[in-house]
């Protein structure tokens, strides 16, 4: 059976970080592929102002590139609405039928588990792994231990420590700050190039 790790994000942009999780996660798990899906329409980032979905899908292409086990998938992009990673995995479910899917989640984000729409059905469709890093080290087992049986589709990963944030790149390009080797260099000639994050 194949098995196919799924990386959701904003990526605004997509950096080092995203990719070595990705990376570690495809190691560890013994994945065929990591899919990217940058989100158009995050439901917890509904009144965050996002570079536009063309630009953040092309970074993430940019950024991938080089990886024969990476791809990019723009089905989010393509639907109206709230990103919700339900639809996202329903819709690889009918793609892939034959895989096993694999939802690559931040550290940060497992405690909000529980809040995620509908998880319960979304935890019969894949399973997560939770990639933890530097200064967060969420109780992934309280998590597991809130959804029963099924949060033995919950695991833990340690992954490589790298302290980047997209947020953090987009204030120094804000101050005109370097931002060369937080990010692969073909995403930092486009941002040049098409000048954005700057004030």
């Amino acid at each position: 059976m194949q098995k196919i790790g799924i990386m959701g994000g904003t990526f605004d942009p997509i950096h080092f970080g995203h990719l070595m999780t990705a990376e570690a996660v495809r190691d560890e798990f013994h994945l065929d592929k990591v899919i990217f899906i940058p989100a158009a329409s995050p439901p917890h980032k509904l009144n965050f102002k996002l570079t536009s979905p063309l630009h953040r899908y092309n970074m993430t292409l940019l950024a991938t590139a080089s990886n024969p086990y990476f791809h990019v998938s723009d089905i989010e992009l393509k639907r109206t609405g709230p990103s919700y990673t339900l639809d996202t995995i329903k819709e690889l479910s009918n793609i892939y039928p034959q895989a096993e899917l694999y939802f690559i989640i931040g550290a940060d984000a497992v405690q909000g588990l529980p809040t995620w729409h509908r998880v319960d059905e979304l935890l019969q469709l894949c399973q997560f792994i939770a990639a933890t890093r530097q200064g967060c080290y969420p109780d992934v087992d309280a998590i597991k231990k809130h959804f029963g049986t099924a949060g033995q589709r919950i695991h833990r990963l340690n992954t490589p420590e790298l302290e980047i944030s997209s947020t953090n790149i987009r204030k120094r390009l804000q101050r005109g700050y370097s931002i060369r080797y937080i990010l692969p260099e073909a995403v930092c000639n486009y941002i040049e190039k098409e000048h954005l994050y700057q004030k």
